[in-house]
């Protein structure tokens, strides 16, 4: 490596990459070294604005210093012990986020898909053992153009035949309606072996897709009249960024089941959690489900830290206001080039209008070029979700980029 140029850097290292590792991302030509704060910088040291936050892992920013702080002291005193005994770090955990959720009971698990699967093996216990539902025949309705992870149980209910095909046979059980379709809901809730209704109150991956008003609190009462399990994945959309604490809290919802996992550890490492009350929770007994990581006391220590700073710093208030800031702003740029801009807090998107298919990917190149790092996803949508502690001068900056990236379309 010594003898590689500084300009050949990037190249060296994504030849490398490609030739050992599996070609299963499409990744922008860049190769990351650091990052601090809203900032990360690549191995030929040129700055960039993250506006990805590693799909929303890093909300607190890039190495937030009590964050970082914690990990240090936790590992250096206990990292894991397994489920096979207590420790100190789980018991404070299991007790600061259940009382900051306000739940009775919490289910720590490692990455997100783990704690979605965890959630629906959950709200089939529940279905058999507390709603009766005849054996196997619990279902779950879950809406198309989802994505809650890519394990085999979540892709066998998945729209994206990206993610789908040649991957079966799937896992049965679900039912999939339109997004955003109360009437398709009512429909669905009306068989007696729905157990659960799993939804994102934003969906991320899908472009950003931001419901109506009033959506998820209609939702949340037919499933609650039908007796079915409301299960909020907030994995992306929670922990303050559209702007409060959950995006469920817009509208006064309080999932039977809660999913929690991304800026849950701050980006330090995967940490999630699945949140729920003794009548669901405490159906699952010692045995039927488990992890080795899940609940380690360096992950506990770290998530109590998140957590934190998350309140101390006000990071949904923030969220809230430099996502209106956000949205007017990208509003004055009047690039016939932008088809639509959604979101709330700082979870946005824009839809690209142009012949080219590939304008999405290519305004991705130039912004990289011009210090901002996002990525497209469908194919003509780009999401824009920086770190939460941004500033609004920070704001200007990155929508003037926006503003001169965009002529690479013209």
């Amino acid at each position: 490596m010594s003898a590689q140029s500084t300009a050949s850097k990037t190249s060296y290292f994504i030849d490398l990459e490609n030739e050992y590792s599996a070609h299963n991302y499409h990744s922008l030509p860049v190769v990351l070294k650091e990052g601090k704060g809203v900032f990360m910088w690549d191995v030929e040291g040129k700055r960039y604005y993250d506006f990805l936050s590693a799909y929303s892992a890093v909300n607190q920013g890039h190495c937030h210093p009590k964050i970082i702080q914690a990990l240090i002291e936790q590992s250096q005193k206990l990292m894991l012990t397994s489920r096979a005994f207590h420790s100190e770090e789980l018991s404070l955990f299991s007790e600061f986020i259940t009382e900051y959720f306000g739940y009775d009971k919490v289910l720590p698990m490692n990455t997100g898909a783990e704690a979605v699967e965890t959630a629906l093996k959950l709200c089939r216990h529940w279905a058999y053992r507390v709603k009766k539902v005849a054996k196997d025949q619990a279902k779950i309705i879950v809406c198309s153009g989802n994505f809650h992870g890519r394990t085999l149980g979540i892709i066998s209910f998945s729209t994206d035949p990206t993610a789908k095909e040649d991957f079966g046979p799937y896992l049965s059980g679900f039912e999939s309606i339109p997004y955003n379709d109360l009437p398709a809901l009512a429909g669905a809730l009306k068989d007696k072996n729905v157990a659960g209704f799993l939804v994102e109150p934003i969906q991320g991956e899908a472009g950003v897709n931001v419901p109506n008003e009033g959506y998820l609190s209609k939702a949340k009462q037919y499933c609650a009249d039908a007796n079915v399990l409301f299960i909020a994945d907030e994995i992306q959309t929670g922990l303050s960024r559209t702007g409060r604490l959950l995006c469920c809290d817009y509208e006064n919802v309080r999932p039977d089941i809660l999913i929690l996992g991304k800026a849950l550890s701050g980006g330090t490492m995967p940490v999630s959690a699945v949140l729920a009350n003794d009548g669901i929770m405490l159906t699952i007994k010692p045995g039927e489900h488990g992890s080795t990581y899940g609940g380690n006391p360096l992950a506990c220590k770290i998530a109590m830290t998140a957590l934190q700073v998350l309140k101390e710093e006000n990071m949904a208030r923030n969220a809230e206001i430099l996502g209106v800031l956000f949205r007017k702003e990208l509003n004055k740029i009047q690039s016939p080039h932008i088809l639509k801009i959604r979101g709330k807090g700082l979870l946005n998107a824009i839809v690209i209008d142009h012949e080219d298919k590939n304008a999405a990917w290519n305004l991705c190149l130039e912004l990289k070029e011009n210090g901002l790092l996002a990525k497209q996803t469908h194919g003509d949508i780009i999401r824009f979700a920086p770190p939460l502690i941004i500033t609004e001068e920070q704001i200007l900056d990155c929508v003037n980029i926006i503003k001169k990236s965009l002529k690479v379309l013209d």
